[in-house]
């Protein structure tokens, strides 16, 4: 009797232990830090006192190296070189030459510049990912450098596990200069999502760990910046192959084999904070009297930067897609007379690693060289000849493919250019995807002939179908706009799971002691 109320105790105090442990940011108690810190260097040397096997994982992790890692899995040296450091995009161009501005989102202190020591630790920024106080800032413009405002003090002794507010609101919600700017499906609108823009984050209070899952301080899940299929995070890890259940549950099941779960699950993106979908920089330096605002409150002009286009509730662009991704290299030739991809899925239909995927496609005009056909790197900021200082396209392209060590002709033109970026969060709850008649038939969503397809499968190709099918298809889709207009509770999160298995274990212990 004392070994089974040992064991039902246990069960008990192993709950209490997790759901301690499972809050947005768990805290862990360094009230033993004494400062005094001046500089974030100064918390970083107490860090790896303690931490010194955690800081040479950090050397080699993406978000420090801001390439391919080593140990991510990539054998083509020229690929564990690509990464958000060395690639072109079409937002503000490239890190080089342009570093004390890009550097504030790095996971460091001091990278200001293409001599940055990447095996010191002492400029590891541990902060940036674990304080949990919400008042840590960088200077915008200080190479990572810790706004003066900040106590270090208090930040130091708060440290505890990454957040959506650290993860999302130091960094990644705010990609390209703005809320939304770059990847369309991570806003500020994150922090705290209900349940209908992102059903884990909001429905079941998901961390971004609880998916991107970390080992040695490498993080799985992979940027378009990035071409390797290495790493990635798959609906399926937590949710299987075959994840429908029901009436519908082997057609739907059936469609798993060749369509991304987010295509379904994710209608629309930027569907509470807009989102970048154009942007000119040959519109810029024209100094504008009365700056101009669309429809959702956002300044469509910058004198810094020209030209946006703005989009809310966005249909995505589905593509094909086995995890790797075409990139556009420095140098290589363009026509300027065609749209230059900098960033393409790849994979077919023929392709048994692909999958049909949604894609937010970001459309910008950006400077080339006139002469040589190849995409130039302007200095954006920083130098004398830098553009957001002078205003002279020429003299800002001239200093930064020197900085790179790239022949500049002295003739420039504007082309334009896209840029492929994955829609993987603000999934919907079960009720709001994407049903039948959404893709197929007159008016649907998808663009067959562009995947590959004579037309419509459900009529053309291996999914012809006859009268009977469409009548059992329309049932179908009648029966998922009844459940869209029911009120869907929300899915218990792991805590409530715990906290029941804890009820259970707290009722066994007593009926044991009324023995």
């Amino acid at each position: 009797m004392k070994r089974t109320y040992y064991i039902g105790f246990c069960c008990l105090l192993a709950c209490v232990i997790v759901l301690c442990f499972s809050s947005s940011a768990s805290y862990l108690n360094h009230s033993f830090l004494e400062g005094p810190y001046e500089v974030g260097q100064d918390v970083t040397a107490d860090c790896i006192a303690c931490h010194s096997e955690q800081a040479a994982d950090m050397l080699n992790s993406t978000h420090w190296l801001w390439t391919t890692c080593a140990e991510c899995g990539c054998e083509e040296a020229r690929l564990m070189e690509l990464g958000k450091r060395t690639v072109i995009n079409n937002f503000c161009v490239a890190v080089s030459s342009n570093e004390p501005r890009c550097t504030s989102c790095h996971t460091g202190y001091g990278w200001k510049d293409n001599t940055f020591d990447f095996s010191n630790a002492s400029n590891i920024d541990c902060l940036v990912c674990h304080e949990t106080t919400g008042s840590y800032k960088k200077i915008p413009t200080g190479a990572g450098a810790v706004d003066p405002s900040v106590d270090l003090l208090a930040v130091a002794r708060s440290v505890g596990s990454p957040s959506r507010a650290t993860c999302g609101g130091n960094c990644h919600f705010f990609g390209g200069g703005g809320d939304n700017v770059k990847h369309g499906d991570m806003s500020s609108a994150l922090y705290a999502p209900s349940r209908d823009l992102d059903v884990h984050m909001g429905g079941m209070d998901f961390q971004c760990q609880n998916c991107h899952k970390t080992t040695a301080h490498n993080i799985a899940g992979r940027f378009a910046g990035i071409p390797g299929s290495e790493c990635r995070v798959e609906c399926s890890d937590c949710h299987g192959e075959t994840p429908h259940q029901g009436e519908y549950s082997d057609r739907l099941n059936d469609h798993s084999d060749s369509i991304a779960c987010q295509t379904c699950h994710i209608p629309t993106f930027a569907r509470e904070v807009p989102t970048k979908m154009y942007w000119d920089w040959s519109k810029a330096g024209q100094d504008v009297d009365t700056v101009p605002v669309d429809e959702y409150g956002k300044a469509t002009y910058n004198m810094m930067k020209g030209e946006f286009v703005w989009e809310m509730n966005v249909v995505p662009t589905y593509a094909w897609f086995n995890g790797s991704f075409e990139k556009y290299y420095l140098g290589d030739k363009i026509d300027p007379q065609e749209v230059t991809d900098l960033s393409t899925p790849l994979g077919d239909r023929y392709d048994a690693n692909s999958k049909i995927y949604p894609f937010k496609i970001h459309l910008a005009k950006q400077i080339s060289d006139a002469q040589y056909q190849y995409l130039l790197i302007p200095d954006l900021f920083g130098g004398e000849d830098s553009y957001w200082a002078t205003y002279d396209w020429d003299r800002a392209v001239r200093a930064g493919m020197d900085y790179t060590g790239m022949p500049y002709s002295g003739e420039y033109e504007f082309v334009e250019t896209t840029y492929y970026l994955s829609i993987n969060h603000e999934v919907a709850p079960k009720e709001y995807a994407l049903a039948c008649k959404d893709c197929h038939l007159d008016g649907g969503n998808m663009d067959f002939v562009a995947l590959g397809y004579e037309g419509d499968p459900m009529i053309y190709g291996e999914r012809a179908i006859s009268g009977k099918e469409l009548e059992k298809i329309e049932a179908m889709d009648s029966a998922i706009d009844g459940a869209a207009q029911e009120s869907a509770p929300s899915t218990p999160g792991f805590e409530l799971v715990a906290g029941l298995v804890g009820l259970f274990a707290a009722a066994f212990i007593g009926k044991c002691k009324r023995r």
